[in-house]
């Protein structure tokens, strides 16, 4: 179980991984020792997975989000095995949610622009077996994106 100072210690490395212990032991008035012992009980709890630099889209001309809504043509585990099994090669996909609903995925998916959307839909997407439709959703801003979950 996590007690406070667990929770501030996530916090603090959800704003700012890169952040010395040193630096967190005076936030959390707690020894460098004491942070660092606690870190690598989080990591080894894998409570902290894993820690990833996060790229501005735009200076690697991959900001054109899409969201797309898949609908198998059947839910069977073959098919949706095959489905996933396919999605998880496709680097343009960032994620791929598995939902209830009108629809079987939700996929986020990042590209230069509509054009390279086209080309991603006709030439790999579809190119999936047991797609029966898909629905595209285009961002037109973002209003928030974070990875932290606070606690």
């Amino acid at each position: 179980m996590l007690d406070t100072i667990d929770k501030k210690l996530i916090n603090l490395l959800q704003n700012d991984s890169k952040q010395t212990t040193k630096q967190l032991s005076l936030q959390l008035n707690l020894s460098v020792t004491a942070v660092y012992e606690r870190i690598k009980k989080l990591e080894n709890n894998k409570v902290i997975e894993n820690y990833v630099a996060i790229i501005n889209k735009n200076k690697i001309e991959k900001s054109f989000m899409v969201f797309c809504h898949i609908k198998l043509i059947q839910h069977s585990r073959e098919y949706v095995t095959t489905f996933e099994r396919e999605i998880l090669k496709l680097e343009e996909v960032s994620e791929c949610f598995h939902v209830s609903g009108d629809y079987d995925y939700i996929l986020k998916i990042y590209v230069k622009d509509m054009d390279k959307y086209r080309d991603f839909m006709v030439t790999k997407l579809t190119a999936i077996k047991y797609i029966g439709s898909t629905h595209s959703t285009f961002a037109i801003e973002q209003v928030k994106n974070t990875t932290a979950i606070y606690l």
